[in-house]
């Protein structure tokens, strides 16, 4: 059941955008090419089975660990309501 002028199906859409959103930023981040065999950020040894986990990866565990705690999701506004832009 639609709300107002929305369509029906509207909320499931913006939860399929929302999610279709994320999947493509991740994949974005995601390394690729061949591995390095020290960390770009300490100089630290990369495990062999890290390199072998996650092709491409440039940094050890500590300092990726790091860099994803600092990564902070925008995100798009999808409802209109002025509750989910006080947010």
């Amino acid at each position: 059941m639609a709300n107002g002028w929305a369509q029906d199906g509207a909320v499931q859409d913006q939860i399929d955008d929302t999610v279709a959103d994320a999947v493509l930023a991740a994949r974005a981040r995601m390394p690729s090419g061949e591995s390095a065999q020290y960390c770009g950020v300490c100089g630290d040894d990369i495990p062999e089975a890290r390199r072998r986990a996650v092709p491409g990866t440039r940094t050890c565990v500590l300092c990726q660990s790091g860099r994803d705690a600092m990564i902070r999701s925008a995100g798009i506004n999808r409802r209109g309501s002025k509750d989910s832009q006080l947010r």
